[in-house]
């Protein structure tokens, strides 16, 4: 007659074998699970302190109390008024800025140009200004401009789609009147 099965234990030797193959498995996935949670924390870390390094931050810096250091909407102040291209007439004129670096901007050639949107951003020291332009014969016409404090000028780039290419192109505030 056939063999009967049994619904009892199984052998030792059975449940000990399959747990010897777990129990590597599990081990090793533990580990590199550690080891890329330590891993992603050092790097972020040592991204950190380069970091802070690359700004001349020290640790003692970061628990000293900031004094007299200009905010965002401080740096972007300087771009409010009228500045104007000398080889046209083309006028940016920023009227407002906020701590986000977001622009209430209008370009005149010597008639409005509808703005489509209009920023500004602090990067590597620098101060840029980044303006758009959506209107007839100027459909996603960009200015990329960099503020130069030291000649009070905008200066950078103006792509224009209709030919493809960028322009050097320099604004020089016009004085208040």
């Amino acid at each position: 007659m056939g063999k009967k099965k049994s619904k009892g234990p199984k052998r030792p030797q059975e449940v000990s074998s399959r747990k010897s193959r777990k129990s590597p498995i599990i081990l090793v996935v533990v580990a590199v699970a550690v080891l890329v949670i330590v891993g992603s924390l050092l790097l972020y870390h040592k991204k950190a302190d380069q970091t802070d390094q690359k700004k001349g931050v020290s640790s003692a810096d970061v628990s000293a109390p900031k004094a007299n250091i200009p905010t965002s909407s401080d740096r972007f102040q300087k771009l409010k008024g009228r500045w104007r291209r000398p080889d046209g007439g083309y006028i940016i004129d920023i009227r407002s800025v906020d701590a986000q670096g977001n622009l209430q901007a209008a370009y005149f050639n010597p008639r409005p140009i509808h703005v489509s949107q209009a920023r500004a951003a602090h990067r590597e020291g620098k101060t840029h200004v980044f303006i758009e332009l959506t209107d007839t014969g100027y459909p996603g016409a960009t200015y990329s401009l960099t503020f130069d404090p030291q000649r009070d000028m905008l200066a950078g780039l103006y792509f224009q789609p209709s030919a493809g290419r960028n322009f050097d192109v320099l604004f020089a505030r016009v004085p208040s009147q």
